[in-house]
């Protein structure tokens, strides 16, 4: 059955590769002898350039006027797609975005926004930014930037991050709509350097345990990890829950600096090797703030890359307890090249290696990054997500840590406490709510409608000390996505009670006091956070 699935993908490419080539070859045979003089040589030579000699033949002789520069960007992304599913090429158009994120900054006017009901919502401004010096306040709805109307013509965020973003001292104007008001409000805005974090919260959710969720390996991160670490300590932290969760990883230097915290002088952290590139090893210094406090690092199926570089160096050195489900599987190192023209290229340079020397990069085929990146899906139809004895590795990919632990290579992390998707079928009721978006959509329309009362709270303790979900506030919330097309369940209702009810507080909470209003609430339901809770206190016992 596989087989035959495979072909019936393969066979139209095949037989579409097929006419291809005796297509070029009838044109080339009738064409052969009208080629500019000079290019015939550059066919026959021996070392031809083929990409170059086909780009040049187009202009020369092609029906039509083409677009030179974009026949070229289609050449080198169609080489680099058949390479590994992580070399890439970068357009100058999409250089920035895709980078700005690692830099720890980018420049523009410093709001945290949300596109509702086809209105460009604020959500927060960000502290000391741009848009708050002007007087931007949460809620407000961009109507217009410049004299460009964005409410109501079914604008995507990227297309309003590239009106909002720009380079450092230039102005922008906008016109916003804020409740209270009978007419739009004009602002100009001076774009600035406007910092991004990668640790979204550090904080104690019992004393003497400290939990720290980060979400990238940016250029910003060991200090901002460093800081975070610290700053627990000094609150007499003795055991840390590291959350990499969903963190697709960023930096090598980033994920090095960020394990040395863990490990003790002279014990290995990583080492990378290429066809190309001779083995280069890190080690851990003497300089980490906690290497003897007991640590538990949860991951989970969007663990990828530097993460799985921290959790591997902290489970081969027998330093912590993994927990959660099986990490993505990328154990491939990019290296980028800036060309002339404002591009990039992202090109695999090297494979690392966890201390024990298990390469964790699951399989792949040259060319096929769609297949590659649907194997995450493949894990949902084969059950791992529900049961871990449904994850199998090779026995060849065996390796053992000094304390003797079997740990394997060639498909990501495996943590030592695996926890499951809950598959309790009354769980249907909630996952609709959740795909449709419609507790996020409730919790934002409450939020921007009770707004002045909820920031008399003053802070995320306050919030989460009063704060209540009244039992009138939940059914509000039924009907709500009752009439939305979500069937009233009496069962589902029941089951999913507490949950819904944190859930709601949480997104209220984040929509008022950012990550500490909702991390705080939202780990009480966390299923793969309360094992970590478990384990850190079964820790302490032995």
């Amino acid at each position: 059955m596989y087989k035959n699935r495979k072909l019936s993908v393969y066979l139209p490419i095949i037989l579409a590769l097929v006419l291809l080539a005796g297509f070029f070859f009838g044109a080339f045979y009738t064409k052969v002898t009208t080629l500019k003089p000079g290019l015939i040589e550059g066919f026959k030579h021996r070392n031809y350039d083929p990409v170059k000699n086909v780009i040049t033949y187009i202009m020369q002789e092609y029906v039509d006027t083409v677009d030179i520069d974009q026949l070229r960007q289609s050449a080198v992304t169609g080489i680099l797609s058949n390479l590994d599913p992580h070399s890439q090429y970068i357009t100058a158009d999409e250089f920035k975005e895709v980078n700005d994120p690692l830099l720890g900054n980018f420049e523009g006017i410093g709001v945290q926004f949300r596109i509702e009901n086809d209105s460009v919502y604020i959500v927060n401004t960000i502290s000391g930014g741009p848009s708050e010096k002007a007087g931007i306040l949460a809620g407000d709805r961009i109507v217009k930037v410049g004299e460009k109307l964005i409410a109501g013509v079914n604008i995507s965020n990227n297309e309003v991050m590239h009106l909002l973003k720009g380079e450092r001292g230039t102005r922008v104007n906008v016109s916003v709509f804020r409740r209270g008001y009978t007419s739009l409000i004009p602002f100009v805005i001076t774009r600035d350097v406007i910092p991004t974090y990668s640790v979204d919260i550090a904080f104690m959710p019992e004393p003497g345990i400290g939990y720290i969720k980060l979400s990238k390996f940016s250029a910003t991160t060991p200090d901002e990890f460093r800081q975070a670490l610290i700053k627990l300590l000094d609150k007499g932290m003795q055991k840390l829950v590291l959350d990499l969760r969903g963190n697709a990883g960023g930096y090598l230097h980033a994920a090095i600096e960020v394990a040395d915290e863990f490990l003790n002088n002279g014990q290995l952290i990583v080492y990378t090797e290429g066809a190309h590139r001779p083995r280069q090893t890190a080690y851990a210094t003497n300089k980490g703030n906690f290497q003897k406090g007991e640590l538990v690092v949860l991951i989970d199926e969007g663990s990828a890359s530097s993460s799985e570089i921290v959790a591997g160096a902290v489970q081969d050195n027998d330093r912590a307890t993994i927990i959660g489900r099986r990490s993505f599987g990328k154990g491939l190192v990019q290296e980028q090249l800036s060309l002339p023209d404002g591009s990039a290229i992202r090109l695999t340079v090297a494979r690392y290696y966890t201390p024990t020397g298990r390469s964790i990069q699951k399989p792949y085929s040259m060319g096929h990054a769609d297949e590659y990146m649907n194997e995450l899906m493949d894990r949902m139809v084969n059950g791992e997500y529900q049961h871990a004895d449904s994850v199998h590795f090779n026995d060849s990919l065996k390796y053992t840590t000094p304390g003797g632990k079997a740990v394997y290579g060639g498909g990501g992390i495996m943590p030592d406490i695996y926890v499951p998707l809950a598959t309790n079928e009354h769980y249907k009721y909630l996952n609709e709510i959740l795909s449709r978006g419609l507790i996020y959509q409730f919790t934002f329309e409450y939020t921007d409608a009770n707004r002045t009362q909820l920031r008399l709270y003053n802070n995320a303790e306050n919030f989460d000390r009063s704060f209540k979900v009244t039992p009138e506030l939940f059914e509000k919330f039924i009907r709500f996505v009752e009439e939305k097309g979500v069937k009233r369940n009496a069962e589902g209702i029941a089951f999913n009670k507490a949950e819904i009810e944190n859930l709601i507080k949480a997104l209220i909470g984040r929509n008022i006091y950012n990550d500490e209003g909702f991390y705080p609430i939202y780990l009480r339901t966390d299923k793969v956070f309360l094992k970590a809770l478990e384990e850190v206190a079964y820790l302490h016992k032995q």
